[in-house]
């Protein structure tokens, strides 16, 4: 297990799964979790290829923060289809602090854990990465 600044490892499944998300498209989203007691990163739930970015927005929690990583697909100006892996740290206004705090002290060790990543946001509530966010960032 990779040791992050903050002192949180991350579990081996986090890395196993991104793979998975990068390089075969076995799932559309990873959720992130920081589990306190055992001072680690897991994978909170994965998204099957055939959801959509509501069922990912909805996997977020109102109140709580978490890390999480998407499968952008659009199409270009010249009408070809692409994807971009989107990295979300969601962060949002009325989680606790010590919570923020783990979670952007830990964020850029775990970021590179993740090896693919291509775009990065960070977001506070849903508008700051709605699909227009993503449409614009990705081309």
């Amino acid at each position: 297990m990779a040791n992050a600044a903050s002192g949180m490892a991350v579990h081996d499944e986090c890395k196993l799964k991104f793979l998975e998300l990068k390089t075969k498209r076995t799932y559309r989203y990873i959720v992130y979790k920081i589990e306190e007691k055992q001072k680690q990163v897991i994978v909170e739930k994965v998204g099957e290829p055939s959801q959509s970015y509501e069922d990912f927005t909805a996997c977020l929690p109102a109140d709580e923060c978490r890390y999480a990583v998407y499968d952008f697909d659009f199409l270009t100006k010249e009408n070809v289809q692409k994807s971009r892996i989107f990295f979300i740290a969601w962060s949002p206004d009325v989680s606790k602090v010590r919570s923020k705090m783990i979670y952007a002290s830990s964020k850029d060790k775990f970021r590179r854990e993740l090896d693919g990543i291509q775009i990065e946001l960070q977001a506070t509530d849903p508008t700051e990465m709605g699909l227009d966010v993503f449409n614009s960032r990705a081309k």
